[in-house]
């Protein structure tokens, strides 16, 4: 069905989707390719919300040769106003003949409509080229989208005995530079960065993009069940931040809304907050991708709720010993039957440490 040709052109649209990384949030990663008779005319991607989308961007640097040509584009064109006006009518203005797209849109604004669109228009249509790479570039997009909450991936940094801080809570630093530095990718492609009170207590984080050259900073969510998050924590500091708590402080309240900090209560019947709850508002803040950054009490809630996706594990070549604090706080199994299956995704070294990476089965 589809030729050497389309694939090469596919994973160049692929390519240039991916020069969005860390810009496009909240909407999907997008990159196109206008072909003229085996040659490109022209290529584009999306570069941030609001700005042109990859389609507009490819056809006018295509300019005239985009008549008659096909067009290569890793999601399937909007057919809907948004931001900006519809793709599909660009497409069809220009005269493109064919297109070829590796993914449907998700959107239930689109979801087929910008393909039957061009269909009315004889324009021929073909999908699901390199759809597997297209969908993992825009992973989170596709669980909003279909999901009602965000991709959350966790970030874990601990030593070849499983232990990702001493008793005494200090962390800084198990794991090599090379892996930290590695970490602020993650941070810069996420809409948000999640820790815990219990982090913040103990390290007094920023959780802002260092590393990463990025024209924007995630928003930063603490989960603090009883608003005991320190007015001078380095977190508050600059940027957008977004306490979730689990009862009304009036007075702490007011004091984090003097910083510009925003406070969201969402308690469950056993006096924390409710974090499935907390990922759908998220998820209607257009939160695409959450990163979570935070100790094992945390991340063995967020775990045994079933609200972890991914799992991004840096271990360093080092043995730290029993009374250590663990990836995570579970409760004790009496079965195998009850452990949670992973299937590792990639596996690499960083500097010298190893990096996992693992999605729950």
């Amino acid at each position: 069905m589809f030729s050497t040709d389309d694939h090469r052109f596919m994973a160049r649209a692929l390519e240039l989707a991916r020069r969005g990384l860390y810009t496009t949030s909240p909407n999907p990663r997008v990159g196109c390719v206008i072909v003229d008779r085996g040659e490109v005319a022209g290529e584009g991607w999306h570069e941030q919300a609001g700005a042109p989308h990859a389609e507009v961007n490819a056809l006018k640097a295509a300019g005239a040769r985009a008549r008659g040509a096909t067009a290569y584009v890793s999601l399937e064109p909007c057919a809907h106003h948004g931001r900006t006006a519809p793709c599909t009518d660009a497409l069809i203005e220009a005269g493109v003949t064919r297109l070829v797209a590796a993914l449907q849109d998700p959107n239930p604004q689109v979801a087929g409509k910008g393909i039957a669109k061009l269909r009315e228009k004889n324009i021929a249509v073909a999908t699901g080229l390199l759809e597997g790479e297209a969908r993992e570039l825009n992973i989170g997009f596709v669980s909003r989208m279909t999901r009602g909450r965000p991709w959350v991936r966790m970030k874990l940094a601990a030593s070849l005995d499983g232990k990702t801080a001493l008793l005494n809570g200090r962390s800084q630093w198990i794991t090599g530079e090379a892996a930290r530095r590695d970490g602020h990718h993650w941070r810069a492609r996420a809409c948000a960065v999640l820790t815990g009170i219990g982090t913040v207590r103990d390290d007094d984080p920023r959780l802002t993009v260092r590393e990463v050259a990025t024209t924007r900073q995630p928003l930063r969510v603490v989960v603090d069940s009883k608003l005991e998050i320190p007015l001078t924590a380095r977190i508050l500091e600059g940027g957008t931040v977004l306490v979730a708590a689990a009862r009304e402080d009036r007075g702490k309240i007011t004091a984090l809304k003097e910083k510009g900090t925003e406070v969201l209560v969402l308690p469950n019947s056993a006096g924390k907050v409710e974090l499935g709850e907390l990922l759908r508002e998220l998820a209607r803040r257009e939160i695409n991708e959450v990163h979570v950054e935070a100790g094992y009490k945390l991340n063995g809630s967020l775990l045994a709720e079933g609200l972890v996706d991914e799992l991004v594990v840096y271990l360093a070549p080092s043995l730290i010993g029993d009374s250590a604090r663990g990836m995570f706080d579970l409760p004790e199994l009496t079965d195998l039957s009850g452990r949670r299956e992973l299937r590792i995704h990639d596996l690499c070294m960083i500097g010298t440490d190893i990096r996992i990476i693992a999605r729950f089965v």
